[in-house]
């Protein structure tokens, strides 16, 4: 393996456990004191503001690598007609649908930071993040599967 593969499984490895347990952490540690008001809208914002960052960097850094993975281990034959091929494609649809509820999630946990509003904001975030966190965990299960072989 090259080193530039090496990095990029290295690299790929930990952004994807970066940002999926960032999300999970938000959905299940911050949110729940959000919406109960246990938290002000300054600390909310900031908290966001770094999964932002965290999240579009993975994004980013995931597409890239992913791409120089799946172009040295696999053909378009193999991507599309193998297990281990469909893991990846599906990976690909998860980490979308990931990026998209994060987005529309931390818009609504903002959306009220000038007025100082915290329990209605995390309120109508909260299925978004809920779905994300569903979505971390099956790119989880989903990696987990292509690191053994496919299913």
């Amino acid at each position: 393996m090259s080193l530039a593969t090496s990095a990029s499984y290295t690299l790929h490895l930990l952004f994807a456990g970066l940002w999926t347990g960032s999300v999970l952490f938000v959905t299940y540690g911050i949110l729940p004191s959000a919406r109960a008001g246990d938290l002000n809208a300054a600390p909310l914002e900031a908290i966001t503001g770094k999964l932002k960052t965290v999240s579009r960097t993975s994004a980013v850094l995931l597409f890239l690598t992913g791409g120089h993975m799946a172009g040295t281990a696999y053909t378009v034959e193999t991507l599309t007609g193998t297990s281990p091929g469909h893991l990846v494609l599906t990976m690909l649809a998860l980490w979308a649908v990931l990026m998209g509820l994060v987005e529309v999630g931390a818009a609504k946990l903002t959306s009220g930071a000038g007025q100082k509003k915290v329990r209605s904001p995390a309120t109508e975030a909260a299925p978004f993040f809920k779905g994300a966190a569903v979505v971390a965990i099956l790119l989880l299960i989903d990696a987990g599967l292509l690191a053994g072989g496919g299913i």
